[in-house]
């Protein structure tokens, strides 16, 4: 074995067990697809859609169950979290500086990470999505551009309910989500899907990257479309706290 291959440290082990039993706690998680197994131990890039600040451990949970243990790009704020932020370095996630010139540096530590056989786990829209129909929205074109760099594959893992358990504004409001789900146990649906045809041998060719995320975005829309059958256009469950932002719709691209 190359002994410079990534390898979870056991606390990030511990602590996606942890995040299967707290969901469990909150919800009733389904998840169905899968990952190959050759694939499990990287490298490979897994794009989700975000909808929610439950989402991380939702996707934790559902990683679990996979025997998957993914380094995480994350926003830099939760770095900085005492005590918290140390345990995200420890595990391996990833900082991103949205919004600074090092943002770029997080797709560098991403490209090496990918390269050394990891997981990476990344959210392409870049924030939560505020599409009215809370679909996938445009995203940016970071897991693209990784994804090509690196010639990994990418994997669209969708999911569905985590809304209900947490608001938009949380802190603000996490209490009562949280006693509301205790009570009902919304259920919270994630699928593995197949890996992307991204389209590209490289992101060198003018555009590559656009289209790359745009098939990613089709992916991940198409592999969300069965968890929410009975919701084809607006979701059942409204954050009165959630903005609408219609401005990054996503258009399909067409067959």
């Amino acid at each position: 074995m190359n002994t410079s291959t990534w390898q979870p440290p056991l606390t990030w082990r511990a602590a996606l067990l942890l995040a299967r039993g707290l969901v469990g706690l909150l919800a009733r998680l389904e998840v169905t697809g899968d990952v190959p197994a050759h694939l499990r131990r990287g490298p490979l890039v897994l794009a989700a859609n975000h909808i929610s600040p439950f989402d991380p451990l939702v996707m934790a949970a559902a990683c679990q169950t996979r025997g998957i243990a993914p380094r995480i790009m994350a926003t830099a704020g939760l770095f900085r979290v005492p005590l918290f932020g140390a345990a995200m370095r420890h595990a391996g996630h990833i900082r991103v500086d949205r919004g600074t010139s090092a943002v770029h540096r997080a797709l560098d530590d991403a490209a090496t990470a990918v390269a050394r056989g990891s997981v990476i786990l990344i959210y392409p829209e870049g924030r939560i999505g505020l599409d009215p129909g809370m679909w996938p929205e445009r995203g940016k074109t970071g897991a693209a551009r990784l994804a090509l760099a690196c010639g990994a594959p990418v994997i669209p893992v969708a999911q569905w309910g985590s809304h209900e358990v947490l608001p938009y504004q949380a802190p603000r409001g996490m209490l009562r989500g949280i006693a509301r789900s205790l009570r009902r146990r919304p259920v919270i649906r994630v699928h593995f899907g197949t890996p992307v045809d991204l389209g590209e041998a490289t992101a060198a060719s003018p555009g590559a990257a656009r289209r790359a995320t745009d098939r990613t975005i089709d992916a991940l829309t198409d592999t969300l479309a069965p968890l929410r059958p009975d919701e084809p256009d607006l979701p059942r469950h409204v954050d009165p706290g959630r903005p609408v932002d219609p401005s990054r719709a996503h258009r399909r691209r067409s067959a």
